[in-house]
């Protein structure tokens, strides 16, 4: 019988700061968006203190300086590269992994030696030594159940982070104490009308009649009910599954009122995506380009537009992605705005050995000596750090970038900043 098992990374990017700085265990930490805007994240003792998610960071400085938090920029280098050392290391003792978030994966335990929660715990023990990260293990006949059963781990002490619901001598006690809000696929919509009916946890939607659910919730609804009867619907899927899309989009350090940076930033987000783009082998027959003023400053001449422009032949090749992109840019780009974003979007992706080609012209990526180039580009940036090798019209000194003033150190992929140890 199938055993799913839930690994979930615990308050991911506060444990990714702990895991190089110890001292910070047991002291109350938080993670801030992009230009240190709002708490994103926050650690055990932080949530207890009342820090809600999404405060803005001018509203709550001076209370998080009394109250002794450390606070710390995003550093998505860093959570990037942990979250792929934790997903090496899963990979390498479950028979599958299936990777859900930067923070979370499926991995399948079915028939693991010694019984799913012993191995689990052994797994869980493994990733707290190699990396520092410390985990959360749910396991169930389903995904469904095994999120419920992860949920469990972490709000149930006694369970010490790893809780098996398939060997649980009363599993109707864990749906009965999981609200309906929290059931995986129930979203705030249907949440709230469930609620108006009585069904206000687990147990009681699972004993709904099938019909109801379907046609009231659709298929969606009608397959969350039946893996929280123990009947997988939910397929399972070795690696990340490839995007529709690709979006790259940062906010600004500071208003941009200039075409120049506005097309630096442009060209910078375009080789990202590209990166990604190429990453999972594909190729992209379109990019959208979008901009917008700050709708917050009130007084400010507001603007936002967007504009999608189409390839030729879909491609992976940067150059290409940038010239288009910038194109679409001039386009859309007014003076006299203080613009706070911008971003691309690519979409029309293919494989890149089964797209259509033109009759007139190769592809960019098939002249020769451009797809040796990009591979080399990335090949290149992967070890040495992003940017290491880069595109001139992203710029060189990049005033726009967004600001990140209390960003710890890029530990693991960036040489300068590597830990030193000081010998006495």
């Amino acid at each position: 019988m199938a055993s799913y098992a839930l690994v979930d990374c615990n308050n991911f990017y506060a444990s990714c700061e702990r895991a190089f700085r110890p001292e910070l265990n047991g002291r109350p930490v938080v993670v801030l968006s992009n230009n240190d805007g709002c708490v994103i994240a926050r650690s055990s003792e932080a949530k207890a203190m009342g820090i809600d998610m999404g405060t803005p960071y001018f509203k709550c400085r001076a209370r998080l300086e009394r109250l002794g938090v450390a606070v710390f920029s995003s550093n998505y280098a860093l959570y990037g590269d942990m979250s792929a050392r934790v997903m090496r290391i899963l990979s390498r003792f479950c028979p599958g992994v299936e990777v859900y978030s930067i923070d979370e994966a499926f991995c399948d335990l079915s028939g693991v030696p010694g019984g799913a929660e012993a191995y689990a715990r052994r797994v869980r023990a493994t990733v707290l030594a190699w990396t520092g990260i410390p985990v959360s293990v749910g396991i169930g006949r389903t995904k469904t159940l095994a999120k419920l059963a992860n949920r469990f781990a972490k709000k149930q002490p006694r369970s010490r982070d790893v809780f098996d619901l398939t060997t649980s001598p009363d599993p109707d006690r864990v749906l009965r104490w999981t609200d309906i809000g929290d059931v995986w696929g129930i979203g705030p919509r249907h949440a709230k009308r469930l609620r108006a009916l009585g069904v206000t946890d687990a147990l009681k939607f699972r004993e709904l009649k099938r019909d109801w659910v379907q046609k009231k919730m659709t298929v969606a609804g009608l397959h969350t009910l039946l893996e929280l009867r123990g009947f997988p619907c939910h397929g399972f899927h070795a690696g990340p599954a490839n995007k529709k899309t690709i979006v790259s989009s940062r906010s600004f350090g500071h208003p941009v009122t200039r075409l120049d940076h506005m097309l630096e930033a442009t060209a910078q987000y375009t080789t990202r995506a590209a990166e990604r783009l190429r990453g999972q082998e594909a190729v992209a027959a379109n990019i959208t380009v979008h901009l917008q003023t700050n709708s917050f400053r009130l007084g400010q001449p507001q603007y936002s537009n967007a504009l999608s422009v189409p390839l030729p032949v879909a491609t992976a090749h940067t150059p290409t992605l940038i010239r288009a992109a910038k194109t679409g840019m001039e386009r859309i780009f007014k003076h006299g705005y203080q613009y706070k974003k911008c971003g691309v979007m690519l979409s029309g992706l293919e494989p890149e050995h089964g797209r259509w080609l033109s009759l007139l012209a190769l592809p960019p990526d098939h002249r020769p000596g451009d797809t040796p180039l990009m591979r080399a580009v990335d090949r290149v940036n992967k070890r040495w750090g992003r940017d290491t090798l880069s595109f001139a019209a992203s710029g060189i000194t990049r005033d726009w970038r967004m600001k990140r003033e209390m960003r710890s150190p890029r530990y693991t992929t960036v040489w300068e900043e590597i830990l030193t140890v000081l010998a006495k």
